[in-house]
C-alpha cells in the first residue's frame, strides 16, 4: 500500500473566522482524497507566499493549498496585499514546480467573504484544495514529482 500524499495548507490569520471557515473546507476535500495535511499560520495574506515557498522546499509536500482573506478598505493597502500575495504564490509555484493554489478571498464585503466560505454557492478553501490536490496528480502522472 502506498503512502498517502500529504500538503500543506498555510492559513493567513487576519480575519480568524474566515480562516477557520477556509481550513475546514480544505480539510475536507483532502481528507476526501485520502490525503494528510499540515496546517501552518501566518498573520495574513502578505505572508502566505514565503510560507508556501518554506513548505514547498522542504520537500515534504505534494503541494500547498495557500488560504487567507483580503477585504476592501479605504485605502489602497488592498490592491498591493492582493497583488503581492497572488504573484507570489504563483512564483513559489513556478520557481519550485510544487503545485500552490490560491485560496484568498478578495472582496468589497464580509457578506461576500462569508458567502465563499460556505454560506453560498463556493467554497474556497474547497476549490484551493481540490486545485492542488489535482495538480500534484498532474505533476506525479507526468513524472515531473
Amino acid at each position: 500500500m502506498s503512502k498517502p500524499d500529504r500538503f500543506a495548507a498555510c492559513v493567513g490569520r487576519f480575519y480568524e473566522d474566515l480562516a477557520m471557515r477556509l481550513e475546514y473546507g480544505a480539510r475536507l476535500v483532502f481528507e476526501a482524497a485520502g490525503a494528510e495535511v499540515d496546517v501552518f499560520d501566518v498573520p495574513g495574506a502578505f505572508e502566505l507566499p514565503l510560507a508556501a515557498k518554506f513548505c514547498a522546499e522542504s520537500g515534504r509536500y505534494a503541494g500547498v493549498a495557500c488560504l487567507g482573506a483580503v477585504i476592501r478598505g479605504e485605502t489602497d493597502h488592498y490592491d498591493y496585499v492582493c497583488q503581492e500575495a497572488a504573484s507570489g504564490i504563483a512564483r513559489v509555484s513556478l520557481d519550485t514546480g510544487v503545485p500552490c493554489s490560491f485560496g484568498v478571498l478578495t472582496v468589497d464585503t464580509m457578506e461576500q467573504a462569508l458567502a465563499r466560505t460556505g454560506d453560498g454557492k463556493r467554497h474556497q478553501g474547497e476549490d484551493a484544495a481540490r486545485a492542488v490536490v489535482h495538480m500534484a496528480a498532474l505533476r506525479r502522472e507526468l513524472g515531473s514529482g
